[in-house]
């Protein structure tokens, strides 16, 4: 079966559905989803958008805390632009039905995260990803020209002989039936790979299908070693993770240990708001000193009837397992939260690739760094969606020979569950301990053999068995821990997301620049390969 369209999209949040919306202006739309429309990256974002919207703050602030954060290796350019287009892309957002929280006087309310110096986060409570998603969701829900497929798995991209890409191979995870699902343009939109590891706030589909997607067609990917853990997940042996909003601590939460006492001021000035690198090392550091299993987060000084009003997705979720933020402090650890790298892709979100497009947590475009600043994820994925469609007129379907070439379901029998499930857990294990917060050489060394262990017998399962969600979402997550894995092994300093025991320091002689994975431009090679 084939399905064309002038537009392919693969993935649900807030870059995928707000290109959906604007690219249906000018042409039909295919977005893909592997599981219900809603479930992304986007709908577990608490924070907000970090944008300048009052007249006492600026760009220029807001540009300055971007690069403090990101460590040095932030684009100028790049976040310049970024953060001068937010406020057009808010008020956007606005028009289209976004119901953003607001002040009583009307204005909207404003909140204040970590490595922040103003009061810029937009926000819609605690919930402001889930309302992103509403309304985009059932505005594309109501264009004509916007087909959405949901359950429907994209396996690799189809390239042809001239290096451009003409679409994606698609898997029914309904039916099981392999589709071509064929667009002159093609945008990844499909979050990030929070599931490569042990601990983390990301749901069950961020497991990198994107960047392995591109990587194994030829584009190249960049600042795979910097994965930014969250120092804020509630703590809650066996139960589902959860995320603890950053805007708590921007409120006046403090992080202090078991004894009540403070810690993070004797890592950083800033202390509990110091960015999300340096605390969530801090946390690291105590919990090795104390044995302890968590640190907590305390806001029992703030008024509890504001707090609920603030917070009242986490103080809802925080009573539900017996904990009253209001009144004891919540237990929280660090987990893995957001990639700062990913597929090279530039301000109107091109790829090495011809007619492939990268947009959100999967794309790198210099914006992050080294670590992203609190909110200023929602933030590129709007202004960087919005600037894609400039770039692009869609065009006809052309009848090209593609790469890969599958005519027919391949292989036999489906892989075994179990033996995938323990597959997965080493994966998610071996990169928790070796390639977590913090790294060596020699940890480093031990997560290679590993994983290319590991992938060794993956890809056998992959060549002889039949097309499995679960095998799909396998290679891809063993494909991009082998990635970022080799990315920490080459940046030997440490910096932002990335800290190396052996490295300490940040060595701005050798290190101020990407690290690209592979070190040259593939397309010849892509293209010799090919023939």
């Amino acid at each position: 079966m084939r399905i064309d369209a002038d537009y392919l999209i693969v993935g649900s949040g807030l870059a995928g559905l707000f290109f959906a919306l604007k690219a249906s202006e000018r042409g039909s739309v295919i977005l893909l989803t592997k599981e219900e429309p809603h479930e992304s990256n986007t709908s577990y974002a608490q924070g907000g958008i970090a944008s300048v919207m009052d007249e006492a703050d600026s760009c220029a602030s807001h540009v300055r805390d971007t690069l403090a954060s990101g460590d040095g290796l932030c684009d100028l350019r790049v976040v310049e632009e970024i953060v001068g287009d937010g406020p057009d892309a808010v008020r956007e957002l606005i028009d289209l039905g976004v119901r953003f929280t607001r002040r009583t006087s009307g204005g909207l309310s404003l909140g204040r995260e970590g490595g922040h110096s103003a009061s810029r986060v937009v926000h819609a409570d605690d919930m402001t990803g889930r309302e992103l998603v509403r309304t985009l969701l059932e505005t594309c829900q109501e264009r004509d020209r916007v087909r959405i497929f949901p359950h429907h798995l994209a396996v690799d991209l189809m390239v042809d002989a001239g290096g451009r890409c003409r679409g994606a191979w698609v898997l029914d995870t309904g039916s099981g039936q392999l589709l071509e699902a064929r667009a002159p343009v093609t945008l990844l939109a499909t979050g990030g790979c929070g599931q490569i590891y042990l601990h983390t706030t990301n749901p069950a589909v961020a497991t990198g299908d994107g960047v392995a997607m591109a990587y194994r067609a030829g584009a190249r990917v960049g600042n795979l070693e910097f994965v930014q853990f969250h120092p804020t997940m509630l703590y809650h042996p066996g139960g589902e993770s959860f995320l603890i909003s950053e805007a708590v601590r921007g409120y006046g939460g403090v992080l202090v240990d078991s004894r009540g006492e403070r810690f993070v001021e004797a890592y950083h000035p800033m202390g509990s708001l110091a960015t999300r690198d340096v605390v969530a090392r801090a946390i690291v550091d105590e919990l090795r000193k104390s044995d302890a299993p968590c640190v907590f987060l305390d806001v029992t000084d703030k008024d509890g009837e504001a707090t609920q009003r603030r917070f009242p997705n986490i103080y809802r979720h925080c009573l539900e397992i017996g904990v009253d933020m209001t009144r004891e402090p919540i237990p929280v650890v660090p987990a893995a939260h957001y990639m700062c790298g990913g597929v090279l892709s530039d301000l109107r979100g091109r790829t090495d690739i011809q007619g492939l497009y990268a947009s959100g947590e999967v794309a790198m475009t210099g914006f992050h760094g080294a670590n992203r600043l609190a909110s200023n994820s929602l933030l590129e994925a709007a202004v960087l969606a919005r600037r894609a469609l400039e770039d692009v007129d869609g065009g006809k379907v052309e009848e090209t020979d593609v790469w890969p070439i599958w005519d027919k379901q391949k292989g036999e029998g489906r892989p075994v569950g179990e033996q995938l499930e323990r597959q997965r857990e080493r994966l998610r294990r071996c990169m928790w301990e070796n390639v977590g917060i913090v790294r060596s050489d020699d940890r480093l060394e031990a997560a290679i053999g590993e994983l290319v262990d590991l992938a060794a017998g993956i890809e056998e399962q992959y060549r002889l068995r039949a097309l499995d969600p679960g095998l799909i979402e396998l290679r891809n997550m063993v494909t991009v821990a082998e990635l970022v894995t080799r990315s920490a092994q080459m940046r030997l300093e440490s910096r932002g997301g990335h800290f190396n025991s052996d490295h300490p320091e940040r060595d701005d002689a050798n290190w101020q620049r990407a690290t690209l994975l592979p070190d040259r431009d593939p397309r010849g090679d892509r293209k010799a390969a090919q023939q």
